[in-house]
């Protein structure tokens, strides 16, 4: 059971805790971190790592995501939780020296998953993980979390976000601020 400390405006612990499932469905604000990992495409540009979320995710199952997210157990911070999910999802170790934070988000929409309202509601942190030694045949996916991961131009993704070209959950402002 994944318990998670519910925030106030700020992203500070109220000392207020609830498992994950009655935060979405109450709408709790709680904290989550975002890591996208980007290399050098040797066209002067790069490349963004892209997941695909497993079809049996409790929310955008099936979609096109950011390379690694999660929420923030409850005691823990966003950097110790960011560094976990990378090694978790994708099986990717790195420091908290790699992460380079691009940016805090406010997220509040609500949607219906399995006919159960989802209310996402959180404080996230924006990070950006730049590693041209990814291979991804080597990589350690999370199978109940993530059912492939692929290289996609960071143009040619921004474009195919715009004009939902692709099945994605992502979201345009992050992914505007990752380019150097």
């Amino acid at each position: 059971m994944e318990m998670l400390d519910i925030v106030d405006e700020n992203g500070e612990p109220t000392g207020i805790i609830k498992e994950r499932s009655k935060v979405h469905a109450e709408g709790d604000l709680h904290r989550t971190s975002h890591v996208w990992i980007v290399r050098d495409n040797g066209k002067g540009g790069l490349d963004v790592l892209l997941q695909k979320r497993s079809k049996d995710k409790d929310s955008h199952p099936g979609c096109y995501d950011i390379s690694s997210a999660g929420h923030i157990p409850a005691g823990s911070t966003y950097v110790d939780s960011a560094l976990r999910e990378l090694e978790e999802e994708l099986g990717i170790k790195a420091s908290s020296e790699e992460l380079e934070e691009r940016m805090i988000r406010r997220i509040a929409e609500t949607n219906i998953f399995y006919g159960k309202a989802f209310i996402d509601n959180q404080i996230t942190r924006v990070y950006r993980l730049k590693r041209n030694d990814i291979d991804l045949s080597k990589l350690k996916l999370q199978q109940e979390e993530i059912e492939a991961v692929m290289w996609m131009d960071y143009e040619l993704c921004i474009e195919a976000i715009k004009n939902n070209t692709i099945k994605h959950c992502v979201y345009l402002e992050e992914l505007e601020c990752l380019k150097d």
